[in-house]
């Protein structure tokens, strides 16, 4: 074959990109292309932070491709349209692309390999984003698995058959011409007023900031990840979701680099860490397994039953927590660095969303299209699989109906208070013992520092027993109908 275009979506990488491998493998001549079709993804169109996120690693994306004598050609709308087009103008012979696992994506990318085989093209799809295809990974009855453990055991088994991670090009040939395409400018991804500065701060997008995120963690945190997983006040985790989402990065290669680690590490932990961290890999790839199998519960509960939970429509009180205002500091401390951050601690996301479906009782949905907006790592299968969980009404194999207390939680892993006072300077001054319920600071210490409760910080807008006591009547009801 003369040419080729590799179609990019959420596999922003050069290294380990079997589409990109298999181009290159059969086509003289290499196209790189990105179109930009969110209304395709609809009702979950990219939100902001994931349009931000986007448009870095493009950047950076482009630029790999010119170190080695290609550029991205970036077009917008209709994805066969574009494709249809540019095979016309390149004279292509093969269009290549990594799959998506989206509902929706499945349905369009179906749709335009059937097209594309039809005109007499070579038509490739191959999987960038998993260990295992959703379908690969079955129970004995060949059935799609609904709880964690049994799946990730049985994945586990295989782990060790994976082919090794692809090899990026040194160098790539592409056709010489002018060809039309968008500027990245010309997409606006980025936001018009400057709410992002933040984000700039701790995030590089790009496969080259991923790969050094990677071995940084692998050298210094996965040792301690066991333990210090859970403290949202320590840099203890990855934070690869993002570069793990847009493809900057495989699963393969992070399975591949913690082994390394494991191989060539006495650190006392290490083993442990790596297999903890390997799990929570794990839960990825469980959330794609029921998105695939399950494509109704973005919206919809996996456990029917909560179809006629008596959630409560309450926009005062979902403001406030949007807002880092609830009174509660570590819901407020957690949702204030997902706003000026793009991300939160997972030990903080499982706090917030217990608090929201639970003690306020509004509806897990809300909460996924608020982290949907606001997440750099929002991922439709993560996001539908984590509000579920939390909610109650996911895939969830305890027995009983998980209530997370936000300030037992916050003495448990955020011991020093380091993190509430870090989000949440209002409370900073105040003394170990009140940091992480204020409400209870006597009336001499406030005065003391010049705190006024509602006003300087809110006062709690629930009563957390009280709120306990309504979500578990509510489950009750639901037991018995």
């Amino acid at each position: 074959m003369k040419t080729a275009i590799v179609w990019f979506r959420r596999d922003l990488r050069l290294t380990d990109n079997p589409a990109f491998t298999a181009a290159l493998s059969c086509a003289e001549w290499i196209v790189p292309v990105y179109i930009h079709s969110p209304h395709e993804e609809s009702p979950w169109p990219p939100g902001a932070a994931s349009r931000w996120w986007l448009y870095h690693s493009l950047t950076a994306l482009d630029l790999s491709l010119r170190e080695r004598g290609a550029c991205l050609i970036i077009r917008q709308g209709d994805s066969l349209r574009e494709l249809v087009r540019l095979v016309e103008e390149v004279r292509a012979e093969g269009v290549f692309w990594n799959r998506l696992y989206e509902p929706q994506a499945i349905a369009r990318d179906r749709q335009i390999k059937a097209a594309l085989r039809e005109t007499g093209l070579c038509a490739e799809s191959h999987n960038a984003a998993l260990l295992f295809e959703p379908w690969q990974v079955k129970t004995r009855a060949g059935e799609p698995y609904r709880v964690f453990t049994p799946f990730w055991r049985s994945c586990s088994q295989l782990l060790a058959a994976l082919p090794a991670a692809l090899t990026a090009p040194d160098c790539i040939s592409m056709p010489r011409g002018v060809f039309e395409g968008f500027s990245l400018a010309g997409l606006d991804l980025l936001p018009r007023v400057s709410w992002d500065l933040g984000f700039h701060e701790l995030w590089q997008p790009g496969e080259t900031s991923a790969l050094v995120r990677l071995e940084k963690f692998c050298a210094e945190g996965l040792a301690g990840y066991q333990k210090g997983r859970d403290r949202p006040d320590r840099a203890s985790t990855s934070r690869l979701s993002p570069h793990l989402h847009f493809g900057e990065i495989s699963p393969r290669q992070v399975l591949a680099e913690v082994n390394r680690c494991v191989r060539e590490n006495t650190q006392p932990g290490i083993l442990s860490g790596a297999e903890v961290f390997l799990r929570e890999l794990g839960w990825r790839e469980f959330a794609h397994h029921l998105l695939y199998h399950f494509p109704e519960t973005t919206d919809s509960p996996f456990d029917p039953r909560f179809s006629g939970y008596p959630w409560v429509e309450d926009a005062s009180a979902l403001r406030s927590w949007q807002r880092g205002e609830t009174g509660i500091p570590l819901v407020d401390a957690g949702m204030r660095e997902l706003w000026q951050t793009g991300w939160m601690h997972n030990r903080v996301r499982m706090v917030v969303a217990s608090f929201l479906t639970k003690n306020l009782r509004i509806h897990w949905r809300e909460g996924a299209r608020w982290f949907w907006d606001t997440l750099v790592d929002a991922d439709l299968a993560n996001n539908a699989l984590g509000w579920q969980w939390t909610a109650g009404c996911g895939a969830v194999a305890a027995p009983y109906f998980r209530i997370f207390n936000p300030v037992l939680q916050a003495e448990r892993y955020d011991v020093n208070r380091d993190y509430i006072r870090r989000w949440i300077p209002e409370v900073a001054a105040l003394p170990d013992k009140y940091v992480h319920r204020p409400w209870t600071t006597p009336k001499s210490i406030l005065d003391l520092i010049n705190l006024r409760p509602g006003r300087d910080y809110p006062s709690p807008i629930t009563d957390l027993q009280s709120g306990r006591e309504a979500a578990l009547a509510g489950y009750r009801q639901i037991q018995v109908s």
